[in-house]
């Protein structure tokens, strides 16, 4: 008799063993005959528990039974019991034991069960909060589960417990193990009739059991593997469960086929994994999951794992670094957190943007003293430079590739991760026309991406001359700097050149630490308006490996422009990898013997090249501004974030916020009176004005993160913030006269 989906094993490897011929009973309408159903075999402990099902129905009674072959079954209770009516009488054997309020044993008996759950891959956690509930946790699924007492939630553990340990999974097994004879008879008969010789005959029949000797070795081999994996499970999920008990995951839903949502308790604590529903199903959905990822330990996103063929006839590999931007921090258990879900667009304008000719600007401004000019917000995109310098971090998984490939050892392709994440910065520039907003002094952005594994955070640190700091936390790793920009103006070109060293620093003690390149923007009045990237980046190493990238210089004629070129070299010089692509599009890179790779990739990859990197696509909703996916996400404002972000944060300051929802003529005049405001920024530097969350190191004079800002937050206190937008929100103002008196 064919099953549903629902009534097959978890893992797909097991049918469900339906005592009594209860998966009859579960089959489908078709299936079911004019016959009785068959009664279902006796369990060993049942009792009604109440089970979690959705935000609608909330908390369901539902009657569970512990049957042989640690098989877990629960079914509805549709009819109730007479409040005098008890349940099967557990003396004497004729019954379970039961568990628990005894008055719907009778009425659940009659009902056929709508879920299983095999104990054997399953592990079991009791709620920290709730002192009555606990978890069923199976690789695909939680049940949340409450009794009545807590005398009666611990006698469902032990019993569930001892089910589990008693239980054997072979009973599944499709065919018999100690069964390995077979007959040869009628080979041996047709062979007869073909007229060969007994000795031939014989011969024959021992290749045949010799074949099938090995054949049945090595099946008995995979089965025994087989239940060792399975009798190894719950202890795996159970390891898992007790690493870190402290990570909270955002109350959410998580749709069915059917378009039912099912979300965790709102009263649960952070402490309590089960309680977060991510895999929980009411009894009428069948087990579609939505975006349900498996994780039973990291070393299962390890690098190697992740590397996919991407041409198998020239041997070219590529990264799957789109699983590991989903792969979520350490959590509490064998599931993902879902990650938050981020906006994909920016808002509709409300107004309808007008043109502005720069030959007008200059005309009007001629004689005026170009410090005290404001741009109009036409040529700004809707976020800060501060925003600009989190955006560097869009490929963060490939410093947690690097974190991975040194724990093992490999120092080699550490290093080339770290010059693919330093030069992929680069690509969110191609096709931007737009400057980002020039922070106020003071002015912070924070950034936390839990589905990246990051938390990042910068601020403002002068004015005269502009630096930007910044500090940034990863999965093993950690990465900080400073930006200043001395820029040149060559009338139809302007030239940027960077100023301040970034480090890289991993968990092991290996250091990074690099410069970034020259940036040259074209056509500044007439023609298309383009950027290129040109000089040499150097990345040195506190230890082994250092590299050095070559960003080519864009020429007029130059047919396969924005070409990235690098060598990896130890401490003796010796070249031990290259490095070649475009830092708009992809880098390749080769390792050991063959050095040729560089000239080789010039025009394209060779044989032996592997995928290190390679740019995201880009967004659904393109923007004016050119945005990238993960640009757009930069200054989102949900009405519950606002509440914790400190008045200094960039995602507040008003005139860049009416740019992004398209109020043009309010973003221009909120622009013209921060900058006035700005502009006594540089006596408040003078008058000894110190940055809130960093401060200069004494040995090399950059500046480094103090901390303390993640704490604050967490607490919701901003002492000493003071709101240098001046939108008049709840927190302290600092007017201009006390600007003037510091």
């Amino acid at each position: 008799m064919p099953m549903r989906a629902r009534d097959l094993h978890p893992l797909c490897c097991l049918p469900v063993d339906c005592p009594g011929g209860w998966c009859s009973a579960a089959a489908g309408d078709g299936a079911r005959t004019s016959s009785p159903p068959p009664q279902p075999a006796p369990a060993a402990v049942a009792g009604l528990l109440h089970k979690w099902t959705n935000i609608g129905k909330g908390w369901r009674p539902r009657w569970f039974a512990i049957l042989r072959g640690g098989l877990l079954a629960y079914s509805k209770i549709r009819r109730r019991a007479g409040a005098g009516s008890t349940g099967p009488a557990p003396d004497g054997g004729a019954g379970p034991r039961l568990i628990g309020p005894a008055g719907y044993a009778a009425a659940a008996a009659e009902d056929r069960p709508v879920g299983f759950v095999h104990l054997k891959i399953s592990s079991f956690r009791e709620s920290k909060s709730d002192d009555k509930r606990f978890y069923i946790i199976t690789p695909t699924k939680t049940l949340q589960l409450r009794t009545n007492s807590p005398k009666d939630r611990v006698a469902w553990i032990e019993a569930l417990v001892s089910a589990r340990r008693e239980s054997s999974p072979s009973g599944g097994l499709l065919y018999d193990q100690n069964d390995a004879s077979f007959s040869t008879d009628r080979l041996r008969n047709r062979m007869h009739a073909e007229g060969l010789g007994e000795e031939v005959i014989k011969d024959c029949e021992q290749i045949v059991h010799s074949e099938f000797s090995q054949y049945y070795t090595q099946m008995k081999q995979r089965c025994e593997e087989y239940l060792s994996f399975l009798g190894s499970l719950p202890q795996q999920l159970e390891v898992l469960n007790e690493q870190d008990t402290t990570h909270a995951i955002r109350p959410g839903c998580s749709c069915s086929g059917h378009g039912k949502c099912s979300e965790s308790s709102n009263t649960e604590s952070s402490d309590d994994a089960g309680g977060q529903e991510l895999g929980e199903l009411s009894d009428e959905d069948d087990y579609n999951f939505c975006d349900t990822r498996q994780s039973f330990s990291d070393s299962a996103a390890s690098p190697d794992l992740r590397m996919n063929c991407l041409n198998s006839s020239n041997n070219i590999h590529q990264y799957d670094h789109k699983s590991v931007e989903s792969r979520s921090c350490k959590g509490d258990d064998e599931y993902l957190p879902l990650p938050p879900k981020r906006r994909t667009k920016l808002p509709e304008p409300v107004e309808k943007e007008k043109g502005v000719s720069l030959w007008s600007m200059i005309k009007d401004n001629v004689g005026k003293d170009l410090t005290r000019v404001c741009l109009p917000v036409y040529f700004n995109e809707p976020i800060s430079s501060l925003q600009k310098c989190f955006e560097d971090l869009e490929y963060s998984h490939l410093l947690d590739r690097a974190n991975d490939y040194g724990l093992k050892g490999n120092s080699v392709m550490r290093i080339l991760c770290v010059a693919a994440f330093a030069a992929s910065g680069y690509a969110s520039s191609d096709g931007r026309p737009c400057k980002p907003f020039n922070p106020l002094l003071g002015e912070t952005y924070e950034a936390d991406y839990p589905e990246n594994g990051i938390r990042f955070f910068s601020e403002k640190v002068s004015h005269h001359p502009m630096v930007m700091a910044c500090h940034c936390e990863g999965r093993g790793w950690r990465f900080w700097g400073e930006s200043n920009v001395k820029s040149k103006f060559w009338g139809q070109t302007i030239q940027l050149d960077p100023v301040g060293v970034l480090t890289l620093e991993f968990e092991d003690g290996e250091t990074f630490k690099w410069s970034k390149v020259t940036t040259t923007i074209n056509n500044l009045i007439i023609g298309r308006l383009y950027c290129n990237h040109h000089g040499t980046m150097n990345i040195s190493g506190n230890r082994q490996y250092s590299c050095k990238l070559a960003f080519k210089q864009q020429s007029f004629l130059d047919r396969n422009p924005r070409q990235v070129q690098g060598i990896v070299e130890d401490n003796g010089g010796t070249k031990v990898a290259t490095l070649t692509g475009k830092w708009d599009e992809r880098i390749y890179c080769n390792v050991a013997n063959d050095t040729s790779g560089v000239n080789a990739c010039a025009s394209g990859p060779n044989a032996e090249a592997t995928l290190l990197w390679e740019k995201n696509k880009p967004p659904a909703n393109p923007t004016r501004y050119n945005l990238s996916s993960f640009a757009i996400t930069l200054n989102e404002l949900t009405p519950k974030l606002k509440e914790k972000l400190p008045p200094t944060d960039s995602r507040l300051r008003p005139d860049q916020r009416h740019l992004e929802n398209g109020e043009y003529d309010k973003a221009n005049s909120e622009k013209l009176r921060l900058e006035t405001r700005q502009r006594m920024a540089r006596k408040m530097q003078e008058n000894g004005w110190k940055p809130r969350w960093f401060d200069r190191d004494t040995e090399d004079g950059t500046f480094r993160y103090t901390g303390g800002y993640w704490e604050a937050r967490e607490q919701g206190r901003w002492d000493g913030c003071r709101d240098i937008f001046g939108d008049n929100r709840a927190s302290a103002v600092l007017p201009i006269a006390d600007i003037s008196s510091m």
